[in-house]
């Protein structure tokens, strides 16, 4: 016997459970709770607890449960201390007078007997559906690892994240209230807070596991995540109750196939009233007869922004794929020639294309370039040397003469945000060839390099109607400098505020741009060729060769 007693205290130590606790671990294993979320609701916040295996962890919760002699007075003792755990008969009294409680088909349901080794090994937990059962283990961590590297990212750490069906809120709202009555009758306050959440659990156990299988360390943070999601189509009716009353909790939203989302019933729970969730469910849970169902687990890597600068030397080349009414017009793009190494290279799913405006597919990008950004999708690779980038950015320009691309590099999101930020506060340099009906001289062009400053409103161009809103936007010409060359033609050079049309604006857009050059030479004229030689935006930084 004393061998017994030493042994039951020897395992309570382990477990940071008090007298105190006994009771409300009665109720729980008695309601069919698994031994990890006993301890969830005793407020353990040991971690090295939940990693026990399983086996371990509910033998200890029966020695605990069972070991009542250590806990008996002395012969001299006259009074029952108040941590003792009620009788048997005194449980059942109180279970059966909570049922009474409650006044429909829900309300706290008296639970049959069960035997606590039952409980604590073969049943699927009540709340936790299993999770936290069946899938904490060396197995499924290695299972997890296994389709991690076969997906053959690069990376030196990870995020665990878990996504748990909805209804496991429900069932633990109805578990809580169950702990709630119990520590209620001792006095205590137990908040609903204090109680340990099932996914913080699973990551206490999961994350070392699955460092330990994959040699990189599981942090709260990290550039790369491993998703593992659980499913459990028995108990989906669970929540269903909340929608009659919470109705303003649950509205569809895109890209959502169920209203009930862990965020809505949450919420819904916040604001049902006690009473009216005993009414209408169970108290504790219902047993469920299956487990949770694992599904793929995902991998994701957050996306790697690359930048630089792009020449365009081709007058039939669009900067993004030219497609009208479903056909191809061009048979390539900047934005493809750009890309396509990049997503070779970074191994990645998809990528989002953004520049410092964009020219016509007429109209050459001359100078020191046109500031570029790509976003590069759940790249599988996302490190590069510096001699690495130049590699990749002489691969791009060797195959193909239409562009030239210079200071490739990783920059951050936020950098990329400085390439937007007052574009339209920037300048930009252009040169055109303008045609002009009547037969000019020189002296007739010579005013046009005194014009300094110039507003100018333009409507939206019909050329671009069709994909930009109607608006009159007021630009400004800086300046302008005219070369002569024949009777019809001269070269202009205008340097611009960001955002003006400068064809539109050589001929007018029948009246759409005022003033325009065809009012101020009292000429009609056109543009017939028209190269951007600057965009004056400092980004990115310059790359040494």
């Amino acid at each position: 016997m004393l061998a017994m007693y030493k042994l039951s205290s020897t395992l309570r130590t382990m477990l940071p459970l008090k007298t105190k606790d006994r009771p409300i671990v009665r109720a729980l294993l008695a309601a069919g709770c698994c031994a990890r979320c006993v301890l969830r609701f005793c407020c353990v916040g040991l971690q090295s607890a939940y990693r026990q295996t399983y086996e371990d962890l509910a033998s200890e919760l029966h020695a605990f449960v069972s070991d009542e002699e250590g806990d008996k007075p002395s012969d001299g003792a006259k009074q029952e201390r108040p941590e003792d755990p009620p009788c048997k008969k005194a449980r059942l009294e109180t279970e059966q007078g909570d049922a009474e409680d409650g006044d429909g088909a829900g309300g706290t349901q008296p639970q049959p007997e069960t035997d606590v080794d039952t409980a604590v090994s073969s049943t699927v937990c009540v709340v936790c559906l299993g999770v936290l059962q069946h899938y904490c283990d060396k197995t499924f961590a290695k299972k997890v690892s296994e389709v991690v590297t076969a997906e053959d990212y690069q990376f030196d750490s990870l995020v665990l994240s878990v996504s748990l069906p909805a209804q496991l809120s429900v069932r633990e709202h109805s578990a809580w209230l169950l702990v709630k009555k119990q520590v209620r009758e001792k006095g205590v306050c137990l908040g609903k807070d204090d109680v340990i959440q099932v996914k913080e659990a699973f990551k206490w156990i999961m994350n070392d596991l699955v460092s330990r299988e994959l040699g990189v360390p599981v942090l709260a943070k990290s550039l790369f995540e491993v998703s593992v999601g659980f499913t459990h189509p028995e108990t989906d009716g669970d929540c269903h109750f909340l929608a009659t009353t919470c109705s303003d909790c649950f509205k569809p939203a895109k890209n959502k196939l169920s209203v009930f989302t862990r965020m809505a019933v949450v919420k819904a729970l916040e604001k049902i009233s006690e009473e009216n969730f005993r009414r209408r469910f169970p108290c504790p849970p219902s047993r469920p007869s299956t487990g949770c169902a694992a599904q793929d687990v995902q991998c994701l890597h957050v996306s790697v922004f690359v930048a630089g600068r792009y020449n365009k030397f081709s007058r039939t080349l669009p900067q993004t794929p030219w497609v009208i009414d479903g056909e191809r017009r061009m048979e390539s793009s900047v934005e493809e020639l750009i890309t396509a190494p990049l997503l070779s290279s970074f191994r990645s799913e998809g990528f989002n294309f953004c520049s410092s405006g964009r020219e016509d597919v007429d109209v050459r990008t001359l100078g020191n370039g046109r500031p570029f950004a790509v976003e590069l999708l759940n790249p599988h690779r996302a490190q590069f040397s510096r001699a690495e980038m130049h590699q990749l950015q002489e691969a791009i320009n060797s195959s193909s003469e239409l562009i030239r691309v210079r200071d490739l590099q990783i920059v951050t999101r936020d950098a990329v945000a400085h390439m937007k930020e007052g574009e339209e506060d920037k300048t930009k340099s252009y040169g055109a060839l303008i045609w002009t009906q009547r037969p000019i001289e020189k002296d007739d062009i010579e005013f046009i390099n005194n014009i300094k400053e110039l507003r100018i409103a333009q409507k939206t161009p019909l050329r671009v109607l069709h994909r930009r809103p109607l608006a009159v936007r007021q630009r400004l010409i800086h300046t302008m400098a005219a070369s002569f060359l024949d009777a019809h033609h001269f070269h202009l050079n205008l340097r611009t505020q960001a955002g003006t049309y400068i064809k539109e604006f050589v001929h007018g857009d029948f009246g759409r741009t005022k003033p325009n050059l065809c009012e101020l030479m009292n000429a009609d004229t056109d543009i017939l060729e028209l190269d951007v030689e600057s965009v004056d935006v400092d980004w990115p930084p310059a790359v040494e060769d």
